[in-house]
């Protein structure tokens, strides 16, 4: 008895003793853990490397902005004061400009990209198919354009200084090698020398930049050129190029209107080269999580695409007949008819772009379809680059439509001027809506689904179900592909406003690529504004009204893709 009465008293003892130390033990929330070695080291290291990377992307920012004042300084002297700056030392500028890049891309293919672990992860979405193919092609086109420019100035020997015919030969390099880096390197995220490749893609985006002022500067001068000699312009002063002519020769006369037929592609060229170049500058050092890659893209077929495509083809159609008689007819005295027939043409076209749009926004808002909120720089600059471009035809339309209020202008073709400027700014809104809303949901990709469902079933052909599991599987195979059906009409439809839109994006782009702008050879604009401030607004706007066009072509075709 005795024993037991001990043993318990031992036992209170010690549960006493387990609740003071319990209550004396600090609780769990006030422990503070020291952090190891390893981890503070890593998480120093990382906030260095973000610290460095801003300042790579800040150093090299000042860079560009720096080369792009002083390039603007150059070409504002060469058009305000042609006697001190002239076109011969702003093309001396960029020749020095082109070489300093060139031998930073030669460095970048031979060395840079070479050495190992230069890229280590790629950006699937930087360089779609689409801006290659474009880039190739304006690429092409700008280098027959240097070539066409040496004839031309070759023609003109006589008046022109052989050091002129050296500076398309530098443009014909440097357009082939930064044609191939960007066709080859445009999706690397390089990984080694931060700041060399920074400096050198900033430098080379600039020098594109500054190219494509140049390029609108001159095609103004091309422009009074042209309207001074139909007759549009009487007095004419400050052009320095103007007493030395083609000679009676046919060459030279080839070599003419070569360089006139292909000198819209190189502003097209310059701003294509500038947007791949800064993504590749936003993509040097980016590290892309495995979670982020692509494994399956899905592919452009035209599989049920019957009504865009259809109207789609008659727009064009029509459009190039317009085109044709516009050619045509500018040149005679009377060219006002034609306005009719061209603006008549956008007046109704351009609503139907605009319905088209406007319902595959709705439609958009009624799928069921995710939105892609990853962080991804190239769809963040087509979006930028869609709104600014559009920038260009929405002020050239409320530039006519104050024009046109303001006069109280109430002839047939000022009418049409009017009416044509509101469409155009609803049509560039809704368009942009819709485009930018599909760049951010998820592409569905049922193909490599499809096959590997087909890889899963023939891999083993002895498989046999039983009976009531072959009836499970083919009910739920039957409900699917009434959902799909059900779900297929909403796709079906937001192919057929995309295709349509692409085509109808097309033949705008080509109409005013080509050289018909009704825009500068209509005088009412002209008359209200005054020559000079309305050229300067049509040269600056119309190139990227022409890029807006084209880069609207891409956007709708990754809309149709992801569809």
């Amino acid at each position: 008895m005795a024993g037991m009465e001990a043993a318990r008293q031992r036992h209170l003892n010690q549960d006493t003793a387990g609740e003071e130390a319990a209550s004396a033990a600090p609780k769990s929330w006030k422990i503070r853990y020291e952090k190891s070695w390893l981890h503070r080291r890593c998480s120093s290291l990382l906030h260095s490397d973000r610290q460095a990377r801003k300042g790579g992307q800040l150093f090299s920012g000042l860079l560009a902005m720096n080369v792009v004042f002083l390039g603007c300084a150059f070409i504002s002297s060469m058009i305000f004061n042609r006697v001190a700056i002239t076109l011969r030392d702003v093309c001396i500028l960029l020749s020095i400009l082109k070489i300093l890049s060139l031998c930073w891309m030669v460095y970048y293919l031979l060395c840079t990209s070479r050495k190992p672990h230069a890229v280590l992860y790629r950006d699937s979405h930087a360089g779609p198919l689409w801006v290659q193919g474009s880039l190739v092609l304006f690429g092409a086109c700008s280098i027959l354009l240097s070539v066409f420019w040496i004839g031309y100035d070759g023609s003109r020997r006589h008046c022109k200084s052989q050091l002129e015919i050296l500076f398309p030969c530098i443009d014909i390099i440097f357009i082939c090698i930064q044609t191939y880096l960007i066709w080859r390197h445009c999706k690397d995220c390089t990984q080694v020398q931060h700041n060399l490749t920074r400096c050198g893609l900033m430098l080379t985006m600039a020098t594109d930049l500054l190219l494509w002022l140049l390029a609108v500067t001159n095609d103004s001068v091309h422009r009074e050129i042209e309207s001074a000699l139909k007759g549009l312009v009487q007095n004419f002063l400050g052009n320095e190029t103007s007493p030395c002519r083609c000679p009676n020769t046919t060459a030279c006369f080839i070599f003419q209107k070569g360089y006139i037929l292909l000198y819209p592609f190189n502003p097209e060229y310059c701003l294509i080269s500038s947007s791949m170049l800064y993504v590749m500058w936003k993509n040097v050092g980016r590290r892309i999580p495995p979670h982020q890659t692509i494994h399956a893209r899905p592919k452009f077929k035209l599989r049920g695409v019957i009504v865009g495509l259809v109207l789609g083809i008659a727009a064009m159609f029509i459009g190039i007949c317009v085109f044709m008689a516009y050619q045509i007819q500018v040149t005679r005295s009377g060219p006002r008819q034609v306005f009719v027939l061209y603006y008549s043409y956008y007046i109704a076209l351009l609503p139907l772009m605009s319905v088209g749009a406007l319902a595959g926004t709705v439609i958009h808002g009624l799928e069921e379809r995710e939105l892609d909120t990853v962080k991804n720089p190239t769809r963040s600059l087509d979006v930028v680059l869609l709104m600014g471009a559009a920038l260009g035809q929405i002020g050239i339309s409320y530039f006519s439509i104050v024009a046109i209020v303001a006069t109280n202008s109430r002839g047939l073709v000022d009418r049409l001027i009017l009416t044509y400027g509101v469409s155009l700014i609803i049509q560039h809104i809704t368009q942009n809506i819709f485009i930018i809303e599909g760049l951010h949901r998820q592409p569905l990709v049922e193909e490599p689904e499809a096959k590997e469902g087909e890889k899963c079933e023939d891999s083993d052909p002895r498989r046999v179900y039983p009976l009531e599991i072959g009836q499970e599987i083919r009910r739920v195979s039957q409900t699917y592909i009434n959902t799909y059906s059900h779900l297929n009409w909403k796709r079906k439809a937001l192919k057929e406003i995309s295709i349509f839109l692409v085509l109808c994006n097309i033949i705008l782009w080509l109409m005013p690529a080509f050289g018909m702008h009704p825009t500068f050879e209509n005088g009412l604009e002209k008359s209200f504004y005054g020559y000079s401030t309305w050229f300067a607004i049509v040269n600056f706007s119309m190139p990227l009204g022409v890029f807006y066009r084209m880069h609207s072509v891409g956007g709708l075709l990754e809309v149709y893709m992801s569809s």
